[in-house]
């Protein structure tokens, strides 16, 4: 089983929940419809890689940067920067036949994490960066999300139950693109624009 880091500890996730649709300028972006309801897909424990990679299995990556929960005695107790990777030209010919995404959302490597710090106790607001070779392409914070952070749990909750260590990731900002071999990925967490952590991943083949 696949694990996270938290606290120099491993954690396993026995899933990772994730909110599609969030942000209303990647919902704009990428051409689709404000939806009527939360948005929820999962990936399984084998999505979860230590590495960035560019492709899998012939199909070109994208990158989604992501605020990531971790969940453990009913609350979300620590957060990551985590990237969930699309292969959008299948995920768009699934779509278009109104099929599930798990082929373009699921696959081995397609979920990569920073380590879990705790959340900050005064209630600041968490936000995210993504630099890609040093420039700057996303950027958001829990304020310009449809959906926050508690109400994401208690909709997940209404229907689904949450183990300690399952992940939950809450969507993506503007500025979604193609994974490049070779690029530079620095992924931050900020609480009031002060930085929180900070990981490096270059993307392999």
């Amino acid at each position: 089983m696949k694990t996270v880091s938290f606290q120099q500890t491993q954690v396993v996730p026995g899933k990772i929940v994730c909110i599609g649709r969030n942000y209303v300028a990647h919902v704009h972006e990428l051409g689709n419809e404000i939806p009527d309801e939360m948005v929820i897909f999962n990936k399984p424990n084998s999505a979860i890689a230590d590495t960035l990679s560019a492709t899998h299995n012939g199909d070109v990556l994208h990158y989604e940067g992501e605020i990531a929960y971790l969940f453990q005695g009913g609350r979300f107790v620590a957060a990551a920067f985590g990237l969930d990777l699309t292969k959008r030209d299948v995920q768009s010919a699934l779509k278009a036949k109104s099929l599930p995404w798990e082929r373009s959302k699921a696959f081995n490597g397609a979920a990569v994490f920073s380590e879990f710090v705790p959340l900050p106790e005064d209630g600041a607001l968490l936000g995210l960066t993504l630099d890609i070779d040093g420039k700057r392409v996303q950027q958001g914070d829990t304020s310009l999300m449809m959906y926050k952070p508690e109400q994401i749990l208690a909709e997940i909750q209404s229907f689904m139950q949450l183990n300690d260590g399952d992940v939950v990731m809450t969507g993506t900002p503007a500025g979604v693109g193609q994974v490049r071999e070779g690029a530079l990925f620095n992924g931050a967490l900020v609480a009031d624009g002060q930085p929180l952590l900070s990981h490096q991943w270059e993307a392999q083949p």
